[in-house]
């Protein structure tokens, strides 16, 4: 069993529209709406990989019941969602098609989140712990809403490591800054990211520098370029067959996917990231934002490239 975290979850809701115009009013073509949240997306494809997997964090109101009733009718997926006083976000995505295929056909409005209390967090803090002996591995993903302090993710990557539980980190700014110092299994980061925690541009230097910082392995995600592994065992890149055009929504939650399945599944470090970039590619091509087609994957796992790259500092 793999356990996914998403402290902040959120139902999310697409809007497709013919041309967006700012300052107009639009006629809505159609509209989806999912469980959302970094940590949610992740087991989805977790899920559809074969795998079983407990999602927690934090759900309240009735945007959260919609999202725990719509996580029940997902198969291979355990909802141990924790209730809190406040509300579900909602996040909220405006597809323009007469922009479809370029970067910047999505326009997204994200919510903060409920309001959490000292007791809840708490509360969770001991739902957590009762999860861990049970899991083989823990994905902490995504942003924090309010009320919860900056350093939870270090909290929680310091208890996995005390359960002896692998975990990886997905997340961002000082959220992130605190969790690497607490050694977690793997880290995330994309380009940006990156730079932020690191000072520096340069992915292979940044990269080390963010391992250094504490974490055991980081992949960088460095969007159409593919990725970039420091690890305890050599660093490598891996690169899809061909760039890819299409709705990047998701992309990253289907990468961290393609690693915690490698990792649970003990594979070595180039089929680890051959799978992660397969996944992350074939979600990118995917007519809907974040789901996967199984047949595109398994066709693009035989064309990523992984390379050495030099260990020297």
């Amino acid at each position: 069993m793999i356990l996914t975290v998403t402290l902040n979850t959120a139902l999310d809701i697409t809007y497709r529209v013919g041309e967006l115009r700012p300052h107009a009013s639009h006629r809505v073509n159609s509209v989806t709406e999912r469980p959302g949240g970094k940590g949610l997306n992740v087991a989805r494809v977790l899920a559809a990989l074969g795998h079983e997997v407990t999602v927690t964090g934090f759900t309240g109101g009735p945007t959260g019941r919609t999202v725990q009733d719509q996580l029940a009718a997902t198969p291979g997926v355990l909802d141990a969602l924790m209730p809190v006083s406040g509300a579900t976000r909602r996040t909220i995505a405006v597809i323009d098609d007469s922009a479809a295929g370029t970067p910047t056909d999505a326009t997204q409005l994200n919510e903060p989140g409920p309001q959490i209390t000292p007791a809840e967090w708490s509360a969770f803090q001991g739902v957590y712990e009762g999860l861990l002996p049970s899991v083989s591995a823990v994905a902490l993903c995504g942003s924090l809403p309010p009320g919860v302090p900056v350093g939870a993710y270090a909290d929680l990557v310091r208890g996995a490591r005390a359960a002896n539980v692998p975990v990886l980190l997905d997340t961002s700014g000082e959220p992130l800054r605190r969790g690497v110092a607490a050694r977690p299994d793997l880290v995330k980061p994309n380009a940006g990211e990156l730079a932020e925690l690191t000072g520096s541009h340069e992915p292979l230097r940044a990269t080390r520098d963010a391992r250094r910082r504490g974490a055991r392995a980081v992949v960088a995600s460095l969007g159409p370029d593919g990725l970039l592994a420091v690890t305890e065992e050599g660093n490598w890149r891996a690169i899809p067959p061909t760039r890819v055009r299409g709705n990047p929504t998701g992309a990253g939650d289907s990468l961290v996917a393609g690693l915690l399945s490698g990792l649970v599944d003990q594979l070595p470090w180039p089929e680890r990231l051959t799978r992660a970039v397969a996944l992350s590619t074939a979600t990118v091509l995917a007519p809907v934002a974040g789901e996967f087609d199984r047949t595109t994957y398994e066709k693009l796992l035989d064309g990523v490239t992984v390379t050495r790259e030099a260990t020297a500092a």
